[in-house]
């Protein structure tokens, strides 16, 4: 069983950065792939960042690839979204996902979610 906590979402310009952190609970985050992914207003959860449970391999939507970098502490049991050159469009609540081996990108594959946090892109 694995508990996660989002925290990091704000209101921020177009153009500007922010940090997305998710802590988790338990002994065994180091054999976690850690996903991120986003709900906008009336749209679907789509799947943003995924890292495989030694850090060593991320992966990314095209949508953010260039502009955002996940990673993770193991030793903190801690997994964030480093997000950059934000834009409006990336107005969403984020959630962070866990799930036991292999990093995946459908967020079916993912037993384990967090309560999300707000990030809004003001133009």
């Amino acid at each position: 069983q694995v508990q996660l906590e989002e925290s990091g979402g704000e209101l921020v310009q177009a153009g500007g950065s922010l940090r997305l952190s998710c802590a988790a609970s338990g002994r065994t985050f180091s054999s976690y792939a850690m996903g991120w992914f986003r709900q906008a207003p009336g749209k679907e959860r789509t799947f943003v960042a995924t890292i495989s449970p030694s850090g060593n391999t991320p992966y990314y939507a095209d949508s953010v690839k260039g502009r955002f970098t996940i990673s993770r502490d193991n030793a903190k049991n801690t997994v964030y979204l480093q997000m950059n050159s934000l834009k409006p469009e990336d107005t969403a609540n984020y959630y962070c996902a866990a799930r036991a081996g292999a990093l995946n990108v459908y967020s079916n594959n993912y037993p384990y979610w967090g309560q999300g946090t707000q990030v809004t892109v003001s133009s």
